[in-house]
């Protein structure tokens, strides 16, 4: 059998990467993931509202990066904020290539009707930081906001109340039920039982409305099957990315953040009882809110909770059989799209496709499903995981297909060391994916688009 040749834009040195230490991680995030911010590192935005086109010409530029670690925007009063920088920051570390996407972003946000086909082209090459575009443009790709600049107002109050009355109905103690059925079915009583102070009778109280109660229609009994779940979102949303101060801590904005990621976990596992809450979704949730909450326009802030439970729900629903283990072994499963991102390296390169599964016998399962489930998050730095997810939302198919080549484009950027490796050291390479440069690596992405759309 005749082997694919390799096309020689794979074999570019500009495509290896530097060796890093080999650390086993299977589920939990790399140790230094979220730390070792290199060149991206994230920065505080600007509170400066879209100008208008004509004006467009004078913006003021972006917030440069700085050379310390991950610092919360949300947080005046970081600890990783030792250097003294002003929080606005100045531009002159912003490079030529963001000041102009800014621009041309602040344009088309400035316009009445946005155009998506545009908006989407520019979003992929990466938003830049500042004025709260990376925050409007994520929910515009998601579909939350409509295209239309005068529809935001009303659908953003419409969408927060609803919200406001999901989490009324959803996150109420029995008790605070069981109190207002009594009340409501004791002021329907006679003026003459009225003695009984919104008290029901042992007789009166239902089957149903019991603590002890297993009926399948018992608050109670869904609530106690509840708690087993909500366990777990307590315990994964503590464990966020413990590294950053808008996540951890005991700080009031670590707690009041950590109360909201909560809220918007267990309202969406109620609302989908069809998979509930799967271990991760909280790596997935962190992005949105993240970038919500720190919109520098006081009032999107404020309904950042709100905003990021419908583009939660909105980006989950064209990956959520991958957290449906009943579909694993289907066609839409988990498996199903591993085995692609498997069929799409042998396409691209058989050679190393061969090594890495026939040779060394590494099944993509053993780094794959993370990689996928989590949308990268765990494999890059935050700030990185922020400038793929630029890339991926911008794709109108949904992120998916986008998010197949990226992984693909992982493997090809360390083939190098990858077929020099045996099973041991290639499954610790890939379990431990090592510093990359973004911009590479989504070039070597959208490259495999060029050649399957060729």
């Amino acid at each position: 059998m005749v082997r694919k040749r390799v096309p020689d834009w794979l074999n570019s040195s500009l495509w290896s990467s530097t060796p890093a230490d080999d650390r086993l991680h299977i589920y939990s995030p790399p140790a230094t993931a979220s730390a070792a911010v290199s060149g991206s590192t994230l920065q505080p935005p600007t509170a400066v509202s879209p100008p208008p086109a004509a004006a467009v010409a004078s913006i003021p530029q972006p917030t440069p990066p700085t050379k310390s670690e991950t610092r919360d925007p949300a947080n005046k009063n970081s600890n990783n904020n030792t250097g003294g920088n002003d929080q606005n920051g100045d531009s002159s570390g912003a490079s030529p290539d963001d000041i102009s996407r800014r621009a041309l972003l602040l344009s088309e946000l400035s316009k009445k009707v946005i155009n998506m086909w545009e908006l989407r082209r520019i979003a992929s090459q990466g938003i830049p930081d500042g004025a709260g575009i990376k925050s409007t443009v994520w929910k515009l790709l998601l579909g939350y906001l409509p295209p239309e600049r005068g529809q935001w107002p009303s659908e953003l109050a419409k969408k927060r109340s609803q919200y406001r009355h999901l989490k009324e109905e959803l996150l109420m103690n029995p008790s605070e039920i069981t109190r207002r059925l009594e009340k409501s079915m004791a002021c329907d009583n006679d003026e003459s039982k009225s003695e009984s102070k919104g008290l029901l009778s042992r007789s009166q109280i239902t089957h149903g409305e019991h603590p002890l109660s297993l009926g399948k229609s018992s608050v109670w009994n869904q609530f106690f099957q509840d708690s087993e779940i909500i366990e777990q979102i307590d315990r994964d949303v503590m464990r966020t990315h413990p590294d950053m101060h808008f996540f951890s801590g005991d700080s009031k904005l670590a707690k009041s953040n950590q109360d909201a990621m909560r809220n918007i976990l267990i309202v969406f596992s109620k609302l989908n009882p069809g998979i509930r809450y799967v271990q991760g979704m909280n790596e997935v949730l962190a992005p949105l809110f993240y970038v919500f909450k720190n919109d520098p326009d006081a009032e999107m802030a404020a309904g950042a909770e709100a905003d990021t439970f419908f583009c939660f729900v909105e980006l989950l629903s064209g990956l959520r059989d991958h957290f449906c283990q009943q579909l694993d072994n289907s066609n839409v499963g988990i498996r199903s799209t591993i085995s692609r991102l498997s069929q799409l390296l042998k396409e691209q390169d058989e050679e190393l496709w061969r090594h890495l599964e026939v040779t060394t016998k590494v099944n993509p399962q053993f780094y794959a499903f993370r990689w996928i489930t989590l949308l990268l998050t765990q494999e890059f730095s935050f700030a990185d995981s922020l400038r793929i997810w630029d890339t991926l939302l911008s794709d109108p198919e949904g992120p998916l297909e986008t998010l197949l080549r990226v992984c693909c484009a992982m493997l090809i950027l360390v083939r190098r060391r990858l077929l020099a490796g045996d099973f041991t050291s290639n499954l610790k390479l890939l379990q431990s994916y090592p510093s990359a440069n973004i911009s590479h690596l989504l070039y070597v992405a959208n490259k495999l688009r060029s050649q399957a759309i060729g």
